[in-house]
């Protein structure tokens, strides 16, 4: 294993001998044991790193940040694809912001119903290393003919396409750096507008207990356009902190009233193997703690 002689300084994290150290908060580090670095590269966007760890597997961080873990990534891309598709019932057309790793438009894909992605990906490496060092993420969704890759901001994409969607899923990188666009209002409205009737909006929405700015952000931001705006909540293990939100929002109220019976049935519509996603983690990942409902 290659030796690390120097001390490595990056945004929110740093690299000494066989360790890595993710500083995303001042006061708290959870830190990884490097068995081998698959890939290192900085980008026109952001520093970018696989490496391998014994009990996570293959782990991937931006900006020294983690973003997935090959044993805990099924959590959170269950979760974010599979309860707005399972709430809308007959969704065809899907916009993924963010994600090049492939991993929600694997689970998008699973969806029978689904005839259209579209993936924007501000930074074409994030796609091409995923493919050659993460293919137990995406499984080959890139390539799927109903799959269009677009490599753009985000916000420039949504400002000028005249394509409406079904659901769109923000699966973005925290607040800060290129990211930071994607949490705005002008962003959220511009979501809206090409959302088609009874769409559903979800995106990442950070750690309420650790990021609490985070939370707010996104709830002030999108009640000026949306008549129902609420957030569901995962456990995904390295994501620290406690629950992990993600942010909800349609003109449609009935999407929280389902019934149970009618969430598996639709549940049957879905091809391949669920790790996390079931309907009763459907409907209880809708009940919020006092903390999180007096934080907004």
């Amino acid at each position: 294993m290659k030796k690390w002689g120097v001390f490595l300084a990056c945004l929110g994290c740093y690299l000494h001998a066989e360790e890595m150290k993710e500083t995303l908060y001042s006061d708290w580090q959870q830190t990884f044991h490097i068995d081998s670095i698959l890939h290192e590269e900085h980008t026109e966007y952001q520093d970018l790193m696989i490496f391998e760890n014994r009990m996570w597997g293959r782990v991937l961080a931006l900006d020294g940040v983690i973003q997935l873990t090959e044993k805990d990534e099924f959590v959170y891309h269950e979760m974010m694809a599979h309860v707005p598709l399972i709430a809308h019932g007959c969704a065809e057309s899907v916009l993924v912001v963010g994600g090049g790793d492939g991993g929600v438009i694997r689970e998008v894909l699973k969806h029978r119903s689904v005839k259209r992605v579209v993936l924007v990906e501000i930074d074409p490496a994030v796609i091409e290393f995923s493919k050659k060092h993460l293919p137990f993420i995406c499984q080959g969704s890139l390539d799927d003919p109903r799959v269009e890759v677009v490599i753009q901001d985000g916000m420039e994409f949504v400002k000028n396409t005249k394509e409406k969607f079904d659901v769109i899923l923000c699966d973005s990188a925290d607040p800060i750096g290129p990211a930071a666009v994607l949490f705005t209002e002008p962003f959220f409205r511009e979501c809206k507008r090409i959302l088609n009737p009874k769409g559903i909006f979800v995106n990442q929405s950070g750690v309420p207990a650790v990021q609490k700015e985070e939370l707010p952000l996104v709830y002030r931001n999108l009640t000026p356009h949306f008549k129902h705006v609420t957030f569901y909540l995962v456990v995904i293990p390295t994501y620290v902190g406690g629950f992990m939100a993600f942010g909800w929002a349609s003109d449609e109220l009935d999407y929280k009233k389902i019934p149970l019976q009618e969430l598996c049935k639709r549940r049957e519509g879905i091809q391949g193997e669920l790790k996390y996603y079931n309907p009763e983690m459907h409907q209880a990942s809708f009940a919020l703690p006092d903390f999180i409902k007096n934080n907004l």
